[in-house]
């Protein structure tokens, strides 16, 4: 009998074996399937990273189809599948299966989903994928991956991923997607996927009978190619001027180079930089460290001497994604090499220069800039200002870590603009017309990375896409031979503490709330799940106005974010986070001079005393017990003690995943007597931008520590991502990330930073961060560029060339679809004086959006008396300057409840309250929208700022102070 019910449960397997192979996630799969031999789970595992996810799905059904079965094989399958979020695929082997009619529906959503996955991968992926994650759409895992691919490869990346899990999900998802898209704004995509005002609430199948034009659309895209018979791209044919071949001895001239400096190349950094010294366009992919920067200084001082030579001027703009590697750029390559002969400037955020970016585009031979800096003035260019700057201006451009020229990002908007006028200069020499001419362009980079490839094909095409938007006619790499530095790899596990009883008091304040605001959470806390259930609460007491939930939800949400803090830094710092945040709420609730004037709801003081009092003494007591400390920092502790006492002079690189972490973890090394008796000096390196609670560094500051680390003042550094790519850290030959793996590009970027002979990278693991697997992957797709890289070098001209313009083609026909269907949103802007803001913390009207200016197209300040008299004034240290006209000083926060609005800032000596739309619910035409996170995604223009109208009345008012 049960050698029957085996047959049965074989035979349903393999009749469904099609629809399992679409729904089963083999790798989740495998973490629960323990009746499979853990060699032929190795080989499932291997499959999957080779073939990807529907031929390793083939192998485990294989594999768990394979007689003799073991008792339970059928049920344990079953489970695996449940507990692996496959539920789909546990409902068809049950033969749980839906009505025809919804699986036929369902496929067709699918289908649809993919027909249209070109323009909906343009949505706002953070927040979908939030409201997703709390509609359960997909599981905590593919939320972690597509929010960590949102993070570093942008939203597009993590659109393409977030799609991709939801069609997974069993049938019903299509209307919650739909809903979702309306629910974040997201009108056009809403239309596009087939919803309407009057349909979206009459289910799938009504909306899929509005399909058809939207995937016709597509389909015509698709096919472009077949209607375009384009000669190969046009080439800049140009004399070759180069000098000899000047071989190295191994040592390259030092960054400042007096009167007779000369630039030395190695054979191999000459190999990459031929193709470019005879004018065409290439991207040079050389591992961090090797001299990417150097071969395009040597290729700008060969190309201007070629225009010289020529009789022609030449113009170069170095173009960089950060800050930082401008004045680096400038600093120690650019200008110490090509001083003597041109002119080199830098200009970026952190610079004072008070003349326009047009005039030193004419004064200068080499520009340094950040790109945003040359967009906006091309942009300029375009809408006919006489300050802008135009292509034809340049005669090289070269961008740094140009992996990053992708859709969405500002180095691919200068590149459509180059694209198009190329393709329109083919069209035009055709009529015999003249044509404009454009830059050579150079592109550097480390890793180009594989965009989330799990097959080669598609890395390849990923490449090949970055090829195209570059326009370049090759991809050159180099033979390093004895100059390749690869480091020593090691991951350090954790184990688990054997007591907690600091997380145990949070959660017992956690438990708290539960029972306060009526909540029963179902998960650990601490966990991705209970997280993703607070974000549920949020999201739902938002909608409903619920103020109770949403508090009790924000604070929830604190201390769930100190749990896992206790998990990765000290137990103090975990605590000095949590009693802050909790100071800072009570500073909201005070007015400036120290009164209580704000109102405090009976829920917002009971989370204030469940804090203070014993709880909070606890925990303080509890923070200063070492025995309880996480095992990571044990794990930190001894690397960073065996590397500085086994090497002669070590110096090395902690990356680490926060600001607030990367602060916390330099403290605890300068305190840390055993450190300090081996000649451990410590300091830390984050970001600039003042998006975070944490205090930003400024240029000044970041300069100064990374000066100190070049001449040995300090030798660890503790460093957020703004370190792992691009910036100049030499002889650095300890890498240690804790805690912290993103994709296979800053993985590379981070083994870089090790460019000392005998280096050492090492990977500690951290409770609940998954980052040794994720590490794993990592090194997967890093051999997996290697090899696309490789296929696309050995790729004949011709087809090379072919690819390249079919790619070329479909980017510029989705730019002009993107840009048709902006054009079609700005027609429908809405009157001002229709859209209305209310404080979100207590709902208080604030003004209408006639109240509202612009400054400098970005800036939107109220300086109305009657909103003067509606908040309150804070100093926020966490706020920097700003040059040129504008600096904020402190923070802005309602009268009645001490919600922040945004900030003050002082515009030319005029003190102009600047609004943050996030802190505001918008209703417009007496219709709430959904949350807003930025001004742009309202369809409202409002007036610019009257500056001199507004300093009248500033004038008038301080004459008449004085006479009275």
């Amino acid at each position: 009998m049960a050698s029957d019910k085996d047959q049965m449960c074989e035979i349903v397997i393999e009749d469904f074996r099609p629809r399992l192979r679409e729904l089963i996630v083999v790798d989740r799969v495998l973490d629960h399937v323990h009746f499979l031999e853990p060699d032929r789970k190795s080989l499932i595992s291997q499959k999957a990273r080779s073939d990807g996810n529907t031929a390793a799905a083939d192998l485990l059904i294989d594999a768990v189809l394979k007689k003799p079965h073991s008792p339970g094989w059928f049920t344990a399958f079953v489970d695996a599948l449940l507990n692996s979020d496959c539920s789909y695929a546990a409902d068809y082997i049950q033969l749980n299966l839906p009505d025809p009619e919804v699986e036929r529906e369902n496929d067709q959503c699918v289908r649809l989903i993919e027909l249209l996955s070109p323009s909906l991968v343009n949505m706002k992926t953070a927040d979908v994928c939030e409201h997703c994650y709390a509609q359960l759409l997909f599981p905590q895992e593919d939320f972690e991956i597509i929010n960590a691919e949102t993070a570093n490869k942008g939203p597009i990346g993590g659109a393409r991923l977030l799609l991709k899990s939801i069609v997974r999900g069993q049938p019903g998802w299509f209307s919650k997607f739909l809903q979702i898209l309306r629910d974040t704004e997201h009108k056009n995509l809403y239309e596009l996927t087939g919803g309407s005002p009057d349909c979206d609430k009459q289910g799938d199948s009504f909306l899929l009978n509005s399909i058809s034009p939207s995937a016709h659309l597509f389909t015509c895209c698709s096919n472009l190619k077949d209607h375009f018979n384009l000669r190969r791209s046009l080439r800049w044919k140009l004399k070759a001027v180069c000098s000899e071949k000047k071989k190295s001895e191994g040592k390259e001239v030092a960054g400042g180079g007096g009167e007779n400096a000369d630039i030395v190349l190695r054979d191999y950094q000459m190999d990459v930089a031929s193709p470019a010294l005879e004018g065409k366009n290439i991207i040079v992919c050389l591992p961090t460290g090797s001299g990417k920067t150097r071969v395009a200084v040597y290729i700008t001082k060969k190309h201007l001497e070629r225009r010289r030579a020529e009789g022609q001027s030449g113009k170069v703009v170095v173009l960089v994604n950060k800050v930082p590697l401008v004045e680096q750029h400038y600093t120690t390559e650019f200008f110490p090499f090509l001083k003597q002969t041109y002119k080199v400037e830098r200009v970026s955020g952190d610079c004072q220069l008070k003349i326009s970016f047009t005039k030193i585009v004419k004064e200068n031979d080499v520009i340094i800039c950040t790109a945003q800096i040359l967009e906006n003035y091309l942009e300029r260019f375009n809408k006919g200002e006489d300050d802008g700057v135009n292509l034809s201006d340049l005669t090289l451009i070269i961008i740094d870590e140009c992996h990053h020229t992708q859709k969405g990002g500002v180095y691919n908007h200068i590149m459509m603009r180059y694209l198009k006028q190329k393709h329109k200069n083919i069209r035009l020499k055709k009529e015999g017309k003249e044509i404009t001419p454009l830059p050579q362009i150079l592109g550097l980079t480390a890793s180009p990375g594989v965009g989330g490839a799990s097959k080669l094909e598609k890395a390849v095409d990923h490449i090949l896409q970055i090829c195209a938007n570059l326009d370049a006619s090759k991809i050159m790499t180099g033979n390093l031979g004895a100059y390749k530095k690869e480091p020593r790899k090691k991951t350090l596990n954790v184990e688990d503490r054997k007591a907690d009883p600091f997380g145990d008091v949070i959660k017992k304040i956690m438990n708290a709330i539960h029972t306060h605001a009526e909540l029963n959470p179902n998960c650990e806390l601490g966990s991705q799940n209970y997280e993703q259930w607070v974000v549920q609460k949020k999201v739902k007491a938002a909608t409903d106005e619920d103020h109770k939930v949403r508090v009790c939800a924000e604070h929830l949400h604190l201390y769930n974010e100190g749990l896992n803090l206790c998990n990765t830094i000290r137990m103090r710092d975990a605590f000095n986070f949590l009693n802050n945040s909790h100071e800072e709420e009570i500073k909201k609730k005070t007015s400036p001079d120290g009164e209580q004037a704000v109102q405090i709801t009976a829920t917002e003081r009971f989370l204030f005393n469940l804090f203070k009092g014993k709880n909070k003494k606890e925990l303080q007591m509890l923070a200063e017990n070492p025995d309880y400390e996480n095992d990571s920092l044990s794990k930190l502790q001894s690397k960073i003690l065996h590397e500085f006492s086994t090497r002669e002079e070590a110096r090395g690189i902690i990356f680490t995943k926060t600001r607030r972490s990367a602060i916390a973890l330099s403290q605890w090394i300068q305190e840390n007597l055993k450190f300090a008796d081996i000649g451990v000096k410590a300091s830390y390196v984050i970001g600039g931008g003042d998006q975070s609670n944490v205090k930003p560094m400024t240029a000044a500051e970041r300069n100064d520590v990374l000066n100190k680390f070049r001449n040995g003042e300090i030798n660890l550094l503790v460093a957020t991502t703004v370190a792992e790519e691009g910036l100049d850290i030499p002889s650095c030959n300890v890498v240690i990330r804790y805690g912290l793996v993103t994709n296979e590009i800053s993985m590379i970027q981070a083994e870089g930073r090790g460019r000392a002979e005998d280096s050492s990278y090492t990977l500690v693991e951290v409770k609940n961060s998954g980052v040794a697997g994720k590490e794993y992957v990592n090194e997967y797709r890093k051999d997996m560029m290697h090899k696309a890289i490789d296929k696309i070098r050995t790729l004949d001209q011709a087809e090379y060339d072919q690819q390249i313009l079919e790619f070329q083609m479909q980017a510029i026909l989705e730019k002009k679809v993107r840009m048709t269907k902006k054009k079609h949103k700005d027609i429908k802007t809405e009157n001002p004086s229709k859209v209305k803001f209310s404080c979100r913390g207590c709902s208080l009207y604030v003004c209408t959006g006639e109240d509202i200016q612009i400054i400098a197209g970005v800036h939107r300040v109220n300086v109305t008396p009657e909103f003067s008299e509606l908040f309150n004034q804070t100093e926020n240290t966490s706020l920097q300057e700003k040059h040129l006209d504008c600096e904020t000083s402190g923070f802005i926060a309602c009268k009645k409840c001490g919600e922040k609005w945004g900030s003050m800032m002082m515009y030319r000596s005029i003190e102009c309250p600047c609004l943050h739309v996030k802190n505001f619910v918008v209703t417009i035409n007496e219709k709430k929208i959904g949350k807003c996170t930025k001004w742009s995604e309202l369809p409202v223009r409002f007036s610019p700022f009257d500056y001199a109208e507004h300093a009248r009345r500033v004038a008038q008012s301080s004459d008449d102070d004085e006479t009275a």
